[in-house]
């Protein structure tokens, strides 16, 4: 284990964006972890678990110690019937682990290929795509208590998800480093076909008893056409969330706005795209200084070549007011800000 002092973190962010770290350190188990928080304590350093940098927006400098898992472990912990639980570290790359958990016969993820990331953010951020949300797969979330580097399990209610969100962004912000996730995945092929552009997808190619492996195939490249690769074009993907309000709001900015698309939601709740918002207010395909909005997915927010967070962030926050003053919705971000004190 080396602890490198002043580490750029450019290369440990999907938006390129230039910041350092007081202290860098990569681990490959949790002894290596743990070892690593003691320094942190001992230098009075917080720890900042970061791992792709694929949800984050860096507007300056860290004085932390950024923590970086490596290891990608996965061991089946139980079998019951045509059930099967995994323990998976939390350094796992996400799309490789659906990529081996298809392979292996165990279904259930593919609807969530491509999503950039590692296993430990999956419970943070909720992660969710064509219909599937991660939540609907945790048994318990494995972490350490940053303060005291004791050990901690969390069952899946213990986690609170809710869309986009989980105890870990409340409560437990900034408190625990996830180590690993048990997840419960099936035998039997039980693939969710309900998203329309999945179907669509599907029927476009012909498909017409979807396998695990087709709906895997189908979702990667509905992604690839929809979405910039973040090596090619810098993003942090999906930037906002999409507002969810009451139906009554929904039926009454349908009468104002014919075209909203509306999706219900539990409760009677409704949700409305972010990205058809903030095309309607005039921002697709916009570029302002060394950042943009992508041409081709109003969700995304492009660095063109600026290393500054802050830009980035000014951009984010016209959008939001753009679209409240015309709409009166108010769009949260999607990824977490670090650095903003710098």
């Amino acid at each position: 284990m080396q602890i490198r002092r002043a580490e750029s973190l450019k290369p440990f962010n999907t938006l390129s964006l230039q910041a350092s770290a007081a202290a860098l350190v990569r681990v490959s188990n949790d002894q290596e972890l743990a070892q690593a928080m003691d320094w942190s304590r001992s230098q009075g350093l917080p720890v900042l678990p970061l791992g792709e940098g694929s949800n984050v927006v860096l507007a300056g400098d860290l004085d932390a110690l950024v923590v970086r898992q490596c290891n990608e472990d996965l061991k089946v912990v139980a079998e019951e019937n045509d059930r099967v639980t995994l323990r998976i570290s939390a350094g796992h790359d996400w799309h490789r682990l659906v990529m081996r958990t298809l392979e292996a016969g165990f279904y259930g993820l593919e609807n969530l290929a491509l999503i950039p990331g590692t296993v430990g953010a999956a419970p943070i951020q909720n992660i969710g795509a064509y219909g599937v949300e991660f939540e609907r797969f945790v048994v318990a979330v494995q972490g350490l208590e940053m303060r005291t580097g004791e050990h901690l399990m969390l069952t899946a209610a213990e986690c609170a998800f809710a869309y986009r969100d989980s105890v870990f962004k409340g409560e437990l912000r900034d408190r625990v480093i996830i180590t690993a996730v048990d997840i419960q995945l099936s035998r039997r092929p039980q693939s969710d076909l309900d998203y329309p552009a999945l179907r669509d997808e599907l029927a476009r190619r012909r498909v017409a008893n979807p396998q695990p492996e087709d709906v895997f195939a189908a979702v990667v490249d509905l992604r690839k056409r929809r979405l910039p690769d973040p090596d090619k074009e810098p993003n942090a993907g999906s930037f906002f969330k999409n507002p969810v309000i009451s139906a009554e709001r929904a039926q009454a900015m349908r009468t104002r706005w014919p075209g909203l698309p509306c999706f219900a939601q539990a409760g009677g709740r409704v949700k409305i795209p972010a990205a058809w918002l903030i095309e309607q207010a005039g921002w697709k395909g916009r570029r302002v200084g060394g950042v943009g909005v992508h041409p081709g997915h109003a969700l995304v927010l492009v660095n063109h070549g600026s290393d500054s967070g802050k830009e980035l962030l000014a951009l984010a926050a016209s959008i939001r007011e753009s679209v409240s003053r015309q709409f009166e919705v108010t769009l949260e971000m999607e990824p977490r800000v670090y650095g903003l004190q710098a």
